[in-house]
């Protein structure tokens, strides 16, 4: 447990604690979990509230790492304000957020939304540390079990026939789990499906407007990363990455799919 005393109306969290991923006591609206693998801390809002997180246990609220000397004394700080939480970094190294994305001490503070998240402070050499996060809402209630319910099945997009193999050809270096995959350009992705299917009329004009359809359309319905405002330039294969990406984890696309590729007896 750290030894720093917690806030007022603050509870410490005991090594071993559950993960907050699997949710939280029912609590006042605001109320704040943190948690790493050695312990943490809870408490209602109240502006200007702080909790600090690091390596050095005695000064901090949550301690992170404490054996890495990759991870700052005082990493970052949760801060409460505006009737929100917010996170800040402060070490050498930015935090990682979920999505990927990093936050530097330069970087404004970032809102924390209701419910759980990940945090991931990085220490020496590829070393990440978890600190998660659970923020109660309003109507926060403990998840109950549902050992036996049904699966709940992913969210699959449809494709039409002509859009799902030029998908499977455009993304079959992802689909065949390369270590660090690209998706074919255009010319490539249109030669090989002119190859599975002469005199169907394909180019890489054709390609291109295709796939931009299935983004567009994705993106309308509230997929992100698929349109240049939100990546930003320079683009590269930023979007077509994103959108394969996005396909597979839904398991609208699927390895088996590389089937469609066989080609046709001469």
């Amino acid at each position: 447990m750290n030894k720093r005393v917690p806030p007022a109306g603050g509870e410490h969290l005991s090594a071993g604690h559950e993960s907050l991923a699997l949710g939280v006591p029912a609590s006042a609206p605001g109320t704040i979990y943190a948690l790493s693998v050695i312990g943490g801390i809870t408490f209602g809002p109240r502006d200007g509230r702080t909790i600090l997180f690091g390596r050095n246990r005695p000064e901090v609220h949550v301690c992170v790492g404490e054996n890495d000397r990759g991870v700052s004394r005082c990493h970052g700080e949760l801060r409460h304000r505006e009737n929100r939480w917010w996170v800040a970094s402060m070490g050498r190294l930015p935090v990682r957020l979920p999505g990927s994305r990093l936050l530097f001490p330069q970087d404004e503070p970032v809102p924390l939304a209701e419910g759980y998240t990940p945090l991931f402070v990085p220490g020496s050499g590829e070393r990440e540390h978890l600190l998660e996060l659970f923020v109660t809402g309003p109507d926060h209630e403990r998840p109950a079990p549902r050992h036996n319910d049904p699966t709940a099945p992913p969210r699959t997009w449809h494709l039409t026939e002509t859009e799902r193999l030029a998908l499977i050809v455009l993304g079959q270096r992802y689909l065949r789990h390369e270590a660090y995959p690209q998706p074919l350009t255009w010319k490539q992705t249109a030669e090989h499906l002119a190859d599975l299917q002469p005199g169907s009329g394909w180019s890489a004009k054709k390609v291109e407007h295709s796939i931009v359809d299935v983004r567009a359309r994705l993106s309308k319905d509230g997929v992100a990363g698929l349109t240049r405002d939100e990546v930003g330039e320079p683009v590269g294969n930023a979007l077509n990455d994103n959108l394969i990406r996005h396909l597979m984890k839904s398991t609208t696309l699927i390895p088996p799919d590389l089937r469609q590729l066989d080609y046709p007896d001469d």
